[in-house]
């Protein structure tokens, strides 16, 4: 069965003063894609690097009160690099933590796990974001007919992770394997797509 495409394309995000919050979005260099009054109420919309999806604000209501925004998810590939980046803005952002059995743990996975490294961080109103590493999607999180990267880092990610899995592969065939750009291309698909990687 084929179902209609739904792009999630804006979520909303109640702040208390518009212009603040304005200036602090781009402050942590996310882009300004509008600033306009559209039918009597001024639109700004931001989109973080790299994201198919912005946000738009609003001011609080009683349903929406300023803050009421939580558990807002920004994926990165280097956990620890994403949270430097910020704090260097001048963000304040807690330590990186990852999940366990038993609740949370100080650090990143010990593993390194993709969804497993987490770190937060709030805006002025109180609006809260949710960095997590994923350096391999579940299978069928995206379209595995598509592999992109949206940003030179995170292609540079990509292939630092193929060439150590290519450097283990070459050590269990004990040879230099001679078509690795096929080997590079197979892997980086594979992690997109979340399915096995070349033997």
């Amino acid at each position: 069965m084929t179902t209609m495409a739904l792009k999630l394309e804006v979520t909303t995000i109640p702040v208390r003063d518009l212009d603040r919050a304005k200036e602090f979005y781009a402050g942590i260099g996310w882009r300004l894609d509008a600033d306009f009054v559209l039918g009597g109420a001024r639109a700004i919309q931001f989109t973080p690097p790299g994201s198919p999806c912005s946000i738009h604000f609003s001011p609080g209501t009683e349903a929406a009160p300023p803050g009421s925004a939580q558990g807002l998810f920004l994926i990165v590939t280097d956990i620890e690099a994403a949270r430097a980046e910020l704090i260097k803005q001048g963000v304040e952002v807690g330590e990186v933590f990852h999940r366990t059995p038993d609740g949370t743990a100080g650090g990143p996975a010990p593993d390194r796990a993709s969804y497993n490294s987490l770190a937060a961080f709030r805006d002025p109103d109180g609006n809260g974001w949710v960095l997590q590493e994923v350096t391999s999607r579940l299978p069928g999180r995206i379209d595995s007919g598509e592999t992109a990267y949206v940003s030179v880092n995170d292609l540079a990610d990509a292939l630092r992770r193929a060439a150590a899995a290519h450097g283990e592969h070459e050590e269990r065939t004990g040879e230099a394997d001679e078509n690795w750009p096929e080997w590079y291309a197979a892997f980086l698909v594979s992690e997109q797509a979340g399915t096995e990687p070349p033997k």
